[in-house]
């Protein structure tokens, strides 16, 4: 790797862009040699910090292509409207994806956006690979990443502010580590079988205790444990084919729209949770567990009209003491989760009318309604975009703070993933930092938007599932993709109106054919075990050795020891 200092150009920006100039401007020029397809290499770091410290830590990867830079102990940017600000980097691949990290710090007001973004030099297009929320008193962590749409001679990696007042931004522990396509998938597939699989050991002994040689041993699971359901509608009930064709696939679910507040109660006391209770035993008898969505929506659109129209804060405050009250006290126990407020992080209705605590004081009546449910925040464009600096990973980390400081204690992350075509080097940066948080995330409505062809659709969702399920700090996932009376979906359906797998089904049950260990054959070796590695769930094991059999049950729960059944056979 070569440094060179050259001068700002102007013609490099992008037009009508406000940008921060990098003193002085660098000059990295990449490998020209092609990326090796061998998965050998860096592994990739999922470390992430979301605390703001006093000095920042050291560069990950070493600093990856960019390890040069850690030369230069302060990279600070000015405020200057007209350059960019950068890393120039040359011979870029379409095919490699780059992790991207640095800390920032600035001058200014209390708190900035920082983004970090990349441009392609040929096309002029640019995209948002990563930002942070910055405070002038301490160093931000951002992550993130990126692939390009096509190979790029020349790319600038930049960084912006949204606040004009912004007048020093440092830079320091620069990172971009490049990665092939096979190492990106490789460590995708290791981690699965670190997190979702776990080692057994069967030692079969006979009545005496002594070990046995050659005993036929048969490991069936009965269920699995990571939680991977779909939305459901009112057109699930009395639907035979569609209820066997969900049942056979799914172990959790939520209701598109029948839990909603103006579904259930559409006028002021009158009641209706018909539709409700239905989907709910439908769900009971699948064996699945149920999503509880939403006790409120703080976008005003899906606000019930008479909700709207209340005059005074008491009136509301009662309305919605109700709907807890009414919601939780029915439906105890039932849901596993609850979103208690939707889409928070764009839209205030509640605590624009109510004060800043609603949200905080809606949070504690739930759990007081219902103490074993986990109860969560639920947003969009979180993990989908990273231009959208309402719900970026550091907005709702800051959100959920601010509960904290108003006595709710953390519980749960939902994440929407509405996506349109998925970053996915940016989507892992994103969960790792809302890992440090060490609470339960789910990928709670996930969907490729219809504005793409099935294929393009069913690949887009591959890469997402297969990246929520490698990453440690997912914990469920939930597809979008309730199909209505004409056999449409919101934005993605997984079937035609008669069932036949779209591609889009097509990858779903791949990948749960996948991620699960129906059958386990084999037979105990000269010390009498017999080991194997098997997804985490619920199996049925039999053992049979001449004349004598044993059968039995056991679970699998995440846990980095091996789990040792211990197997004595009668004669």
């Amino acid at each position: 790797m070569e440094a060179v200092a050259v001068a700002a150009a102007p013609a490099l920006l992008p037009p009508r862009t406000k940008l921060l100039l990098l003193l002085p401007l660098l000059l990295l020029v990449a490998s020209l040699a092609p990326h090796a397809s061998s998965a050998d290499g860096p592994r990739y770091d999922y470390k992430a910090y979301t605390e703001c410290k006093g000095h920042p830590e050291p560069a990950l990867y070493n600093g990856g292509i960019l390890r040069w830079a850690k030369k230069v102990k302060d990279f600070r940017t000015a405020d200057q409207g007209n350059y960019s600000p950068s890393f120039v980097l040359y011979n870029m691949s379409a095919d490699t994806v780059y992790s991207f990290s640095c800390w920032v710090k600035f001058d200014g007001p209390a708190t900035v956006h920082v983004k970090a973004k990349i441009l392609s030099l040929e096309n002029g297009g640019s995209q948002c690979l990563g930002t942070a929320l910055v405070r002038n008193d301490c160093w931000s962590f951002l992550k993130g990443g990126f692939t390009l749409s096509s190979a790029s001679q020349t790319s600038v990696l930049y960084f912006q502010t949204a606040s004009p007042n912004a007048s020093m931004v440092s830079i320091r522990s620069a990172s971009l580590q490049p990665f092939s396509p096979e190492q990106w998938s490789q460590h995708r597939e290791d981690r699965i079988e670190l997190i979702r699989k776990r080692s057994v050991n069967v030692h079969v002994s006979d009545s005496s205790g002594s070990r046995v040689v050659g005993a036929k041993v048969a490991v069936h699971q009965m269920s699995r444990d990571f939680p991977l359901g779909s939305a459901i509608s009112k057109t699930i009930l009395g639907n035979k084919p569609y209820q066997e064709w969900f049942s056979k696939r799914f172990n959790a679910a939520v209701f598109e729209n029948e839990l909603k507040w103006y579904a259930t109660e559409p006028l002021p006391g009158k009641e209706d949770y018909t539709l409700a209770d239905q989907l709910l035993q439908f769900v009971q008898s699948s064996d699945a567990v149920a999503r509880g969505h939403n006790i409120f929506w703080e976008d005003p659109k899906y606000t019930p009209w008479w909700v709207k129209n209340l005059t005074s804060a008491d009136q509301l405050r009662a309305a919605v003491a109700g709907r807890i009250e009414s919601l939780l006290s029915r439906y105890k126990g039932d849901f596993v989760h609850w979103d208690v407020s939707n889409e928070m992080l764009h839209f205030d209705f509640y605590e624009s009318r109510l004060g800043r605590n609603a949200t905080a004081e809606f949070f504690r009546t739930a759990k007081r309604s219902d103490p074993l449910a986990t109860l969560f925040l639920n947003d969009f464009n979180v993990v989908e975009v990273c231009d959208d600096i309402s719900s970026s990973a550091d907005s709702y980390v800051s959100r959920l703070r601010q509960l904290a400081d108003a006595g709710v204690t953390f519980e749960g992350i939902g994440l929407e993933g509405h996506f349109g075509k998925p970053n996915i080097p940016y989507v892992r940066a994103v969960l790792d930092k809302l890992g440090t948080l060490r609470l339960p995330v789910w990928l709670t409505e996930i969907d490729i938007s219809s504005s793409l062809d099935q294929k393009t659709q069913a690949a887009y969702l591959e890469e997402v599932l297969r990246e929520g399920f490698a990453h440690p700090s997912v914990d469920g996932i939930m597809l979008w993709t309730a199909m209505d009376a004409n056999a449409s979906c919101y934005q993605m359906c997984l079937t035609d109106g008669s069932f036949v797998n779209l591609p889009a089904g097509d990858v779903v049950d791949r990948l749960l054919g996948e991620w699960q260990t129906k059958e386990v054959l084999g037979a105990t070796n000269d010390r009498g075990s017999f080991n194997f590695s098997a997804f985490l769930g619920e199996y049925k094991l039999s053992v049979t050795y001449l004349n004598s059999s044993a059968e039995g049950t056991f679970s699998l729960a995440r846990s980095d020891d091996t789990k040792h059944i211990t197997i004595r056979l009668s004669p």
